[in-house]
């Protein structure tokens, strides 16, 4: 049986109702053969998009690696030629025959030829190929959205976060720092904005721990935690486009058990 593209083994193109930004996720194919889909996430401070809670699990963590690459940016990879070997891996996975090589056999991506399915990033033995992380703050969180309401509509979901260890960066990183507040605890809700909004108003009741990031110097006087770890982010842009989408609600009653 001929395979029209081998992509499709392993992501699926679902659309977005409403997108602004996205009209069709790119999402794994595991997540949507699912009849049921659960989220558990850990939610935390965020570099790029201010806080890490169901939305970011749910958008990026369900994203294929091109869609991953989309939401961080216009979905175009770039080389960093100084870790390139010039191995041609990149050019053999390629289907439309974008990366390109200089006389030192140094690899680059023609963007014009480039489809940004993010293959070559899979393939490529040096991690010399890698995506820009160009997009705004807010326009990231308005893609995570899209993504995340992708995920979610059509079937019946259910969504957990552990308020705990509240550390200010992403758990990706290598390193982190010390929690931004005290545990609070463990949030669930059928809604991932209401489940993300809860988390941030409990978040920021909390006292702020004095030896973490936020509890001295210019951060100290900021009120909102979020943006006192990281200024330049805009967390709230993601809960204002999720309601607007139709992916929840920032509305609430909380239930403690």
């Amino acid at each position: 049986m001929a395979l029209a593209s081998p992509i499709r083994l392993v992501l699926v193109e679902v659309p977005v109702e409403g997108g602004e930004y996205v009209k069709e996720a790119k999402i794994g194919r595991a997540v949507m053969d699912a009849d049921v889909f659960v989220s558990l996430t850990h939610f935390k401070g965020h570099e790029q998009a201010g806080f890490g809670g169901a939305l970011k699990n749910i958008g990026m963590g369900c994203g294929s690696r091109a869609g991953k690459m989309e939401q961080h940016n216009s979905g175009k990879p770039f080389v960093k030629q100084k870790k390139c070997v010039g191995c041609h891996a990149c050019a053999k996975i390629c289907a439309h025959g974008a990366p390109t090589f200089d006389a030192d056999n140094k690899a680059s991506i023609d963007t014009s030829k480039c489809v940004g399915c993010a293959r070559c990033l899979s393939v490529c033995p040096k991690d010399a190929i890698q995506c820009m992380y160009d997009e705004a703050p807010s326009i990231l969180n308005k893609k995570i959205a899209e993504y995340a309401k992708a995920v979610v509509d059509g079937r019946p979901c259910f969504h957990v976060s552990l308020v705990m260890d509240v550390s200010p960066n992403c758990d990706c990183r290598g390193e982190n720092d010390v929690p931004i507040v005290p545990n609070v605890g463990i949030f669930a809700s059928l809604d991932p904005v209401a489940l993300d909004q809860a988390c941030i108003d409990a978040v920021m009741a909390q006292p702020r721990i004095p030896a973490s990031v936020i509890g001295s110097g210019e951060a100290c006087s900021c009120t909102d935690y979020f943006k006192a770890a990281h200024p330049d982010t805009d967390w709230e842009s993601a809960l204002i486009h999720g309601e607007k989408i139709g992916l929840g609600s920032r509305e609430y009653e909380l239930v403690k058990i």
